[in-house]
């Protein structure tokens, strides 16, 4: 009989590389919805007679919409699973980015981009956990990261269709909005394939489907946890990410993401515009360095993800990019050097991103992760589109220096954050995140009480999740 081994300790195998590059699609998607509106609007402003605040408006919408749809999507999805959404929700993508193009007014163009980021929201939420569920932990950190680079290759590639596409005609805005439903289609078949989480599956009762599922994508001798572990049938609810047990981490999870993405968002958005108001006359080729190094620090970020701990790579890259946003900010290098302090500091921030796809996931046990992580993405995506509204209003009254000082405080503000308070769990194993508080482990004890009849129908197949 072939010797048993947990999922979680599975070597590297091509279904573990397609359920991650599944998840791309969205995250692909989402990059090049932020990074192709800063251009779009631009050449909008006439034919939508669009002012500050309307660009504001647009800028910040999707990231709006983001907020609202992971805070939706994280109880749905623990409550009824993260398949159903993760199969069908870039088909639904697709056709309101096609609908962009179609637009007369700046009010519906506001209204489908809303649409568009609570989709996007929804996807965020169980797409990290849907690949986080069935990664291996020793390759957790990198397969995760490939969504991050996939984020990183939508957002500079949408600079670049930007300036391909600006030159074709009037419409050229249209068409710029609306391509983003492209890469939704092209990942949907990859999609449909990928079943339900088998952890999710067993945290509901449903330990038959898990095994089965299990069983035929790796093999009878693997299994969820060891053999004396039970099931757990817990429903998490938004009250117990509040709890004693879990409220560091899902403070954590909210200051570290909302702070990393209010700088990345309120200035990458609108790039082309912070380095005019820095005085860079050729604010394309200055968009081109930032954008270039932004995709560099992705893969750099890959690289090093499962290289140095968690908490390392999280309070060192706070502070690195504060140093380098401040550098920016208050030094004076002439054109040259300012577009390649501004590029060294999106490499340093995109390289970062990288934990915005590993660190929430693991920072919360099955039963809470999409509701944790989607409360992590909600605040982040409400600090960003707050940013995001904000920065052109506070370059136009306040000037790009005291706008960058802001961004300089709040990176500073994660950094000491983090550093009192962040966990390590680059080495966690997904079963074993379980809560240590008396009351919650008499909570366990009766639920295993009570789950005892199924759980001796599964034998010696298991979960700890």
């Amino acid at each position: 009989m072939s010797k048993q081994v947990l999922l979680e300790d599975l070597p590297l195998r091509p279904f573990h590389v397609g359920v991650a590059f599944s998840g791309t699609g969205g995250q692909f998607s989402d990059g090049f919805v932020l990074g192709i509106i800063g251009i779009a609007v631009s050449m909008a402003a006439g034919p939508l007679h669009l002012n500050a605040l309307w660009i504001g408006l647009l800028g910040a919408a999707s990231l709006a919409g983001l907020f609202f749809g992971s805070m939706l999507a994280g109880p749905i999805a623990n409550k009824y699973g993260r398949r159903t959404i993760f199969a069908f929700d870039m088909l639904l993508f697709a056709v309101v980015s096609a609908a962009q193009y179609f637009v007369t007014s700046p009010e519906r163009l506001l209204v489908l981009r809303l649409v568009l980021g609570f989709i996007l929201g929804a996807d965020y939420v169980v797409s990290k956990s849907l690949v986080t569920e069935y990664s291996p932990r020793r390759y957790r950190g990198r397969l995760l990261s490939v969504l991050a680079a996939a984020w990183a290759a939508g957002y500079v590639g949408a600079y670049l269709a930007g300036f391909a596409m600006r030159d074709i005609g009037p419409d050229a805005w249209r068409l710029m909005l609306a391509a983003s439903g492209i890469p939704a289609l092209l990942i949907l078949p990859f999609r449909l394939i990928v079943p339900e989480s088998p952890m999710w599956l067993m945290k509901r009762g449903r330990g038959d489907e898990a095994l089965a599922i299990i069983r035929r994508k790796f093999g009878p001798e693997v299994m969820l946890s060891t053999p004396t572990e039970t099931p757990q049938q817990r429903r998490g609810a938004w009250s117990e990410l509040l709890s004693p047990r879990w409220r560091k981490n899902t403070l954590v999870g909210c200051v570290f993401y909302t702070c990393q993405v209010i700088p990345y968002f309120a200035l990458g958005t609108f790039a082309p515009k912070v380095l005019q108001a820095l005085k860079v006359k050729d604010s394309f080729t200055g968009g081109l360095v930032y954008n270039i190094l932004l995709f560099a620090g992705a893969v750099i970020g890959l690289v090093l993800v499962d290289k140095l701990s968690r908490r390392t790579f999280l309070i060192g890259t706070f502070y690195l990019a504060a140093l380098g946003l401040a550098v920016l900010a208050y030094a004076n290098f002439g054109p040259i050097g300012t577009m390649l302090a501004f590029g060294v500091f999106a490499c340093i921030l995109s390289a970062a991103a990288n934990l915005e796809f590993v660190y929430p996931p693991e920072l919360f046990p099955t039963h809470l992760r999409a509701s944790g992580v989607g409360l992590a993405v909600a605040s982040s995506r409400f600090g960003s589109a707050i940013s995001t509204f904000l920065l052109p209003l506070a370059v136009q009254h306040v000037g790009i220096h005291a706008a960058l000082g802001v961004c300089v405080a709040v990176l500073l503000f994660g950094g000491v954050f983090c550093h009192m308070l962040a966990p390590e769990t680059g080495g966690e194993n997904l079963s074993d995140v379980k809560s240590d508080n008396a009351n919650d482990a008499q909570a366990i004890a009766g639920e295993r009480h009570d789950a005892s009849i199924a759980t001796s129908a599964l034998g010696s197949s298991k979960t700890r999740i």
